[in-house]
């Protein structure tokens, strides 16, 4: 049968010491004291990785439950994954962590697999200032060392940004419930505060803080750490650069996933993930217009896929929405809950 049932999953590691210690055999995560819920969650991930691929949609953290509701109306099914944002992108004013936190709380106890990422402002910008006026922008190449060399003012500031950020994910932690999650996205585009800074005093020099931030001094042993750059592309003042010019290494990345926009499904996109992958799962971050079944067919290594908030509606056809959650190799909430495992 296709179907997977991750709560039993769930069940299966806390319960049985015998079939734990089985499962503990077959996890990679980076962080030595990662959770026992984080690594069954890789452990499903990896389990239907190349056979299905979880349906997944991304909620602003101002309507929480907008487009993932829409993907209801829509289809008939709630997707298996459940996105939203630690940094508040339209109508700040409305925007707190703490709702977001509770809705997660909400959406893993119907059974949503949970991812999580970060819109962080630059480090010496107040949170209230946002994505346009914030996060996305350029620093100056001396901001930028300022930020990343620790004990200068700046750097100061971003350890308390990333520091806040945690005290919020300890909730979930102390919940047990696992998160993927995906800060610093689209590193290697050029819109973003943190994005097209290549080599070690680079994008990962700060992914490498963060990191250590969270894994050593604050202990959220729950989260698995995605890695997101967009999909390459060289269109004239929209440039993304090669995925491998970004990567932290192998000892910092649980999951590798791209963002594809406008419908720019390539297979290199795809193929290209994996190589740099080297066996760790790959995914579909973000999307616009959704893949369809004969695009899965083809890149059908990708372990799920998440679609941006309204554009659901906004950048897809009805019909053709319906066409990819009715397909067989997709997984929706009803599918991951429901069946045994075979």
């Amino acid at each position: 049968m296709k179907k997977y049932n991750f709560a039993l999953i769930y069940f299966i590691v806390l319960s049985l010491s015998l079939i734990v210690t089985s499962i503990f055999a077959q996890t990679n995560l980076t962080n030595p004291n990662a959770s026992k819920e984080a690594k069954a969650l890789l452990t499903y991930l990896n389990s239907i990785s190349g056979k299905y691929i979880l349906s997944g949609q991304h909620n602003y953290a101002t309507e929480l439950n907008r487009s993932t509701d829409s993907v209801k109306s829509i289809t008939g099914k709630y997707p298996a994954m459940w996105g939203c944002d630690m940094e508040g992108l339209i109508s700040d004013s409305s925007f707190t962590r703490q709702n977001v936190i509770d809705e997660v709380i909400r959406q893993y106890e119907k059974g949503s697999i949970i991812t999580i990422m970060y819109h962080q402002v630059k480090p010496f910008d107040d949170d209230t200032l946002g994505f346009r006026r914030s996060v996305k922008g350029r620093v100056t190449d001396d901001e930028w060392k300022k930020i990343v060399t620790p004990g200068t003012e700046y750097n100061n500031m971003l350890i308390e940004k990333l520091d806040s950020v945690a005290n919020y994910l300890k909730q979930l932690r102390d919940k047990k419930i696992p998160i993927l999650w995906r800060p610093y996205h689209e590193m290697n585009g050029m819109w973003f505060w943190y994005g097209d800074r290549k080599g070690e005093d680079g994008f990962v020099k700060l992914w490498k803080i963060i990191y250590e931030r969270y894994v050593h001094h604050h202990k959220l042993n729950n989260l698995i750490w995605v890695w997101n750059p967009n999909a390459p592309r060289y269109w004239k003042d929209d440039e993304a650069y090669d995925y491998h010019l970004f990567y932290p290494g192998d000892d910092y990345v649980d999951i590798l996933a791209t963002d594809i926009y406008k419908n720019d499904y390539k297979q290199s996109h795809h193929d290209d993930l994996i190589k740099l992958a080297n066996g760790k799962l790959v995914a579909i971050g973000e999307c616009g217009i959704l893949p369809t079944p004969e695009i899965l067919k083809e890149q059908s290594k990708f372990v799920w896929f998440m679609d941006w908030a309204r554009f659901v509606w906004e950048e897809n056809e009805p019909k053709k929405v319906r066409a990819l959650y009715n397909y067989e190799k997709v997984l929706t909430l009803d599918e991951i809950n429901r069946t045994p495992i075979k």
